[in-house]
């Protein structure tokens, strides 16, 4: 992949000071940039860099004023770091979809239907009465089941598992080791100590724009007609568990090891830490903030809210709290002497009593 500084810049719609026709082909750090590689400036503690990095070109913010002489061109825009992240999506985009065609083995079910512009990777399986649209990636060992529907511009990377029934949308990206679809916990008590499962028979529905992390496992709804639904732009990161029935509204992120319990629902806009563990049928309001290994045992109905710990509460008054923790130990040790005073004052004046009687 290769570009002009003049065709960067026309893409970030930003504004070129020094030599646009200068080819770059490598997105770089500004510290350790090299000729053909852009970087980018949006930390003020980073600016040292840019009068001496070997970039071609460095994409800073507009009303940036150089206070030493700088040889790399220089691509003004609004937002530096908004900029360079679209470079990377479409870096990251040249890479992961310039595969087309069918590598050998790999297999096809009855009734499947495949759009233009796909790759089906070495040892995939795809089942009967598939949908994939156009331009989607499937990669080598990826299992799609019976019935599954992929929207275009979908990327499933290698050793993916999409159960029966599943549906995701266009835009996705499910990385190496997630399984969509998987039973949820459903396990019946019997009389005699064992458990029985329950058979898990929804489906699970995931939005456009979603990305999935490796390792990371939805579970299915129980019923049928039922769904676990990953609704749109919501990013989640590693390690994450998703049981039946959740919810999870619209850009909401999720942290790596978090874990959702049955058929609570998460609103929209959330931002959840990593290692949370949320307990089932509760429902975390829109533009919830919840801090790293926080354990929410109830429901969040207020927006807006900020909290951690476990059981979890307000930020605020959780490092107040906190504050307070830190010090029991000096508390403690002054509580005994106190105690220690206050007994030999109370020795004193029983002596003194005793002495006038």
């Amino acid at each position: 992949m290769e570009f002009t500084i003049n065709q960067i810049a026309g893409m970030l719609k930003g504004e070129i000071q020094g030599n646009g026709l200068e080819k770059i082909n490598m997105l770089g750090k500004i510290q350790d940039a090299k000729k053909g590689q852009i970087a980018f400036l949006a930390n003020p503690k980073y600016e040292q860099y840019i009068y001496t990095t070997q970039a071609s070109a460095v994409i800073v913010k507009k009303d940036f004023l150089p206070r030493k002489e700088i040889s790399t061109t220089l691509i003004l825009v609004e937002d530096p770091y908004s900029s360079f992240t679209l470079l990377l999506e479409e870096y990251h985009r040249a890479i992961n979809f310039q595969k087309t065609g069918i590598e050998e083995p790999s297999f096809i079910g009855k009734n499947t239907s495949v759009g233009g512009n796909c790759y089906r990777g070495a040892f995939s399986y795809i089942g009967n009465n598939v949908t994939i649209g156009d331009n989607v990636k499937i990669y080598p060992h990826v299992y799609v089941g019976d019935g599954v529907s992929i929207g275009n511009n979908t990327i499933l990377h290698s050793n993916v598992t999409v159960y029966a029934g599943a549906k995701i949308g266009s835009h996705c990206e499910l990385h190496s080791g997630t399984v969509i679809g998987s039973d949820g916990f459903g396990f019946a008590p019997q009389e005699d100590g064992s458990y029985k499962a329950i058979p898990q028979l929804g489906n699970v529905i995931i939005e456009d724009h979603v990305s999935i992390g490796a390792n990371t496992v939805i579970d299915c709804a129980t019923l049928y007609g039922d769904a676990t639904i990953i609704h749109k732009g919501v990013k989640l990161d590693n390690l994450i568990q998703i049981a039946h029935n959740v919810e999870i509204g619209k850009n909401t992120v999720i942290a790596a090891q978090a874990g959702i319990s049955g058929s609570t629902k998460v609103g929209e806009s959330n931002i959840i830490a990593g290692q949370v563990g949320i307990a089932g049928h509760l429902v975390i309001a829109n533009n919830t903030s919840i801090g790293a290994q926080a354990g929410i045992s109830k429901s969040i109905k207020e927006e807006g809210q900020r909290i951690i710990g476990y059981p979890a509460f307000d930020v605020k008054d959780y490092f107040k709290s906190y504050a307070v923790f830190k010090r029991l130990p000096d508390l403690n040790d002054r509580l005994r002497e106190l105690e220690k005073k206050v007994h030999q004052n109370n020795s004193i004046v029983q002596e003194e009593v005793e002495g006038d009687e």
